[in-house]
């Protein structure tokens, strides 16, 4: 069975860098050098990646107090060049402790790192001191203060939620078809009750009409007779008295039936209405 080799590549959010001290008294240089650099390049890391940049920054205190084997102070030389013809420096590795221990270290590092473009991005981060200062205290105690530990405990909670499983919902039993009842119009249910309102409703208007004649009988009837004739055309002219008369005619018959039959009360009547108006038009004359 072969083995699949796939390239990762980590997204830039976690490639946050962090800042390491690393104290050079007593210890061997090589040791010191291997640490940095495994450090620089990422190694120490799950998400190590030949291609980026996942190391850390590498601060280094105390250089000057670093250990030495063998004869190796004035055995070890070191080179440089000035860029003129002939122009040649070196110097032994107990010069470079007593003026320069910084660089001791760096060109240690730098001899375990790749030799390219990101080799020398790592051999950026690296910051060595001859003393035990430095600094850099705020950038290696980020992320101890109580916002960076709220931070931390907030995406440690986003990690476990995001690690539990969802819950499978259980299937819910699909619901039971509803029976269909059907209705009748309520034009039709509604017809009896109709009817019989309507049945009710008859009795009740034969009744109106008969409180209605029932009143029109209770009322009194208009007096009749030679005076009260007499006494209407004394107080009113002839035409309001035809008009009149041919009103009271058609709207009280009942009392017409009930007047005396006699036929010469009629003209007696209009014979005293005469006498009655002569000694009136006579006092006007004069």
């Amino acid at each position: 069975m072969q083995l699949q080799r796939t390239t990762q590549h980590t997204p830039r959010a976690r490639l946050a860098p962090k800042w390491r001290v690393l104290d050079a008294r007593g210890q061997r240089l090589g040791r010191l050098a291997a640490d940095a650099a495994r450090v620089l390049q990422g190694k120490h890391r799950a998400i190590y990646s030949p291609h980026e940049l996942t190391g850390d920054f590498v601060v280094v205190v105390n250089a000057a107090s670093i250990d030495l084997t063998g004869n190796k102070r004035a055995q070890k030389v070191y080179y440089r060049h000035t860029g003129y013809v002939g122009h040649l420096r070196q110097r032994t590795l107990d010069e470079m402790m007593t003026r320069f221990p910084e660089r001791v270290i760096q060109a240690a590092v730098k001899g375990m790192l790749p030799r390219n473009r990101l080799g020398r991005r790592m051999l950026k981060r690296l910051k060595v001191y001859a003393g035990a200062e430095h600094p850099h205290e705020a950038q290696v105690n980020a992320g101890t203060g109580a916002r960076a530990a709220a931070r931390a405990a907030a995406e440690r909670r986003r990690a476990e939620a995001a690690a539990v499983p969802p819950v499978a919902e259980e299937p819910q039993p699909a619901p039971e078809p509803e029976a269909i009842v059907e209705e009748e119009p309520a034009e039709v249910e509604a017809a009896p009750e109709a009817v019989a309102e309507q049945a009710e409703e008859e009795p009740q208007a034969e009744s109106a009409n008969e409180s209605a004649a029932e009143e029109l009988d209770d009322q009194p009837q208009a007096e009749s007779g030679p005076e009260a004739v007499a006494e209407q055309v004394d107080e009113r002219p002839h035409a309001d008295l035809a008009s009149e008369a041919t009103a009271g005619q058609t709207d009280e018959q009942p009392q017409a039936e009930s007047a005396p039959t006699d036929k010469n009360a009629a003209p007696q009547a209009e014979a005293t209405a005469r006498k009655k108006r002569r000694p009136a038009r006579k006092k006007d004359e004069e």
